[in-house]
């Protein structure tokens, strides 16, 4: 058996308090996942993995054509999951959102990581990130 990649799993997340996280799957727990709009789908994917007591979400392009309010709720679910301990990796295009979110940066361009630093960094940083996104 190989040992977990990043310490021990938790206990999967109680459903209550995915509802309470989520509330559009409460109110939609009796729909078909594929009746779901795009958000909805998003957060559904977020709840099953909290569910099997993953300590890690990969989380990949998770705003994209999602509305606003939808990715306020993703937001306000990231910062509740890094409070409470999980690790998450985030691949993001959409800077705005991820910014205020991470912990690290790492900038990639055509495969290759051109550029990494602490949030901390951020600010210093921006001329960098601005020449990078050519704005």
């Amino acid at each position: 058996m190989l040992p977990p990649l990043i310490g021990n799993a938790k206990e999967a997340m109680p459903l209550d308090e995915i509802y309470s996280m989520f509330p559009n799957l409460k109110e939609r727990r009796a729909s078909q996942g594929t009746r779901l709009s795009g958000g909805e789908q998003q957060m559904l994917a977020v709840a099953r993995i909290l569910r099997t007591g993953a300590n890690l979400l990969l989380l990949d392009e998770i705003s994209e054509g999602l509305a606003p309010v939808i990715v306020q709720t993703l937001t306000r679910m990231i910062l509740m999951l890094k409070q409470r301990g999980y690790t998450i990796v985030m691949v993001e295009q959409n800077f705005r959102f991820a910014a205020p979110l991470a912990d690290r940066f790492y900038v990639m361009e055509h495969g290759n990581i051109v550029e990494h630093f602490g949030a901390g960094e951020l600010e210093a940083k921006m001329p960098v990130l601005h020449e990078l996104r050519g704005v």
